[in-house]
């Protein structure tokens, strides 16, 4: 139980009703989950209305109410606090009610289009390496310390966020180690954190169906970066020409990594192949078990992450050989014949891209490469050309399928992945909307020495088609076709 006064020491009220003394059992921005002597927050969702919903929060237990308009009715013994931004105001009274967490861990943020889940987990299993208790907010799933969650969102709603961090200052955590999504910043979702570090890895195409211009969404990214403090740290990519952008306005002490040019953090690629690179960083070379190169600028934004948060250099590299890619992302599966497939996340034009020169670096002799891709329904419909595109430009074979569907005809998605193709691309492009069946076409198509990427999903263990939710592995969906091949 928090007092209530204590809850809205940094929260500014335009206008109070009621008793400010009283203590609070919990707070929430769902109505469904007001349980007696809650504080429920009124939230401007995209959805719905949270103000639609204030009577029936009361009649549920809440004792207060925070809101940005007053009811049509107070009810007696319930205290009305109205504010400008309750978004905002979320995320600041769920911070002070569980005791401001994360001013009692050192918390770095990661956030761009891709790169996210890679970074931020790496950075977890790195410093548990060391040694140290950590704490992961990711796209796949959530730790505390060693106990592992699943994940709903990239970025938890702020009461859920800042419950997750008291529990991993209860249990000993020292670092944490989390994605920040554009939906997150712009919904105020971070809002009352304290941030040690940021960490941006690149701005490309992606999101548009809800930020509309791509302006708007590196404008939301930014904001991130405008909010650390002068005693944190901002780490940028200098080789995406918004590195810059995202700290022009920053307090915090900047840093820059590259892999063209001059920076606090250079990295260089020795060699690679199927297996990893040997990568130069800093004039000091390390093996690492990654290829391609998005992933030794991932591991380059690791290393400059963990010596900003005071790692020394030997312990730093000597951990940084022994990483492995996370979950889902360029994921090598080979059948017993030889046949190597791989699964990536892939879900974006600049992604689907990387991945695809990454594979054609290393392929030697004369084995193709078959790509399996699909797009979300429901989302960016504008990627949808861009990214059949890059995909027929970089494979000899390219089969079109469903990715999540959600609402949408999988066959009228892939018509919006086809019109970006040239006849001559056509002609080396099947439609498979089934994606089980367009894995196995794949793998029919395929012989010994060619290679299959499996893009989009990566990670995700499920397929949602007109809005339900269904058992679906790319993983698994691969190695059933190579012992059926």
């Amino acid at each position: 139980m928090v007092e209530l006064k204590t809850i809205l020491k940094d929260i500014k009220v335009t206008q109070a009703y009621g008793d400010e003394e009283r203590l609070i059992a919990g707070v929430t921005a769902d109505s469904r989950d007001v349980r007696p002597g809650s504080l429920f927050v009124a939230v401007k969702g995209t959805k719905s209305d949270g103000h639609a919903y204030i009577s029936q929060a009361v009649a549920a237990g809440a004792t207060a109410v925070i809101c940005e308009q007053l009811p049509e009715k107070i009810s007696e013994g319930v205290t009305i606090l109205v504010v400008e931004d309750s978004a905002a105001a979320t995320g600041l009274a769920a911070s002070a009610f569980y005791g401001h967490p994360s001013l009692k861990i050192k918390l770095t943020g990661v956030t761009g289009t891709n790169g996210k889940t890679t970074i931020a987990t790496l950075l977890y299993n790195m410093f548990e390496t060391l040694g140290y208790k950590c704490g992961l907010l990711s796209t796949v799933c959530n730790y505390v310390h060693q106990t592992r969650g699943e994940a709903t969102h990239t970025t938890p709603d702020p009461v859920k966020l800042n419950a997750l961090l008291a529990e991993m200052v209860d249990q000993g955590c020292e670092y944490v180690f989390m994605e920040v999504s554009s939906h997150a910043i712009d919904q105020k979702r971070i809002a009352g954190l304290h941030f040690a570090g940021g960490v941006f890895t690149n701005l490309t195409h992606d999101h548009l169906d809800y930020h509309l211009t791509f302006d708007n969404y590196l404008a939301v990214k930014k904001r991130f970066f405008d909010g650390l403090g002068p005693e944190a740290f901002a780490l940028v990519n200098t080789d995406d020409r918004n590195g810059s952008v995202m700290v022009q306005n920053c307090r915090a002490e900047k840093h820059t990594f590259s892999m063209r040019s001059m920076a606090d953090f250079r990295c260089n690629i020795i060699e690679q192949g199927f297996e990893g690179m040997l990568l130069r960083i800093n004039g000091r070379d390390v093996w690492t078990h990654f290829i391609g190169d998005y992933n030794a600028s991932n591991l380059l934004a690791v290393y400059g992450t963990a010596i900003l948060l005071g790692g020394a250099v030997e312990e730093v590299l000597t951990t940084l050989s022994t990483l492995r890619p996370v979950d889902g992302r360029m994921e090598v599966i080979r059948s017993a014949d030889g046949m190597t497939g791989i699964v990536d996340y892939a879900h974006t034009p600049d992604a689907v891209e990387n991945v695809i020169e990454a594979i054609n670096r290393l392929r030697q002799g004369t084995g193709r490469l078959i790509v399996v891709v699909g797009a979300g329904g429901d989302r960016d419909r504008t990627k949808r050309p861009v990214m059949a595109r890059i995909a027929a430009a970089g494979a000899d074979r390219v089969i079109l399928t469903s990715d999540n569907p959600r609402s949408e005809d999988p066959d009228l998605i892939i018509d919006d992945m086809q019109s970006g193709l040239s006849p001559d691309a056509i002609a080396r492009t099947i439609r498979i909307a089934g994606r089980a069946d367009a894995i196995r076409a794949a793998v029919m198509l395929a012989t010994p020495e060619d290679i299959i990427l499996v893009a989009g999903k990566g990670h995700e263990t499920y397929q949602e088609v007109k809005g339900v939710r269904h058992h679906f592995d790319d993983r698994e969906e691969l190695r059933k076709a190579f012992k059926m091949s």
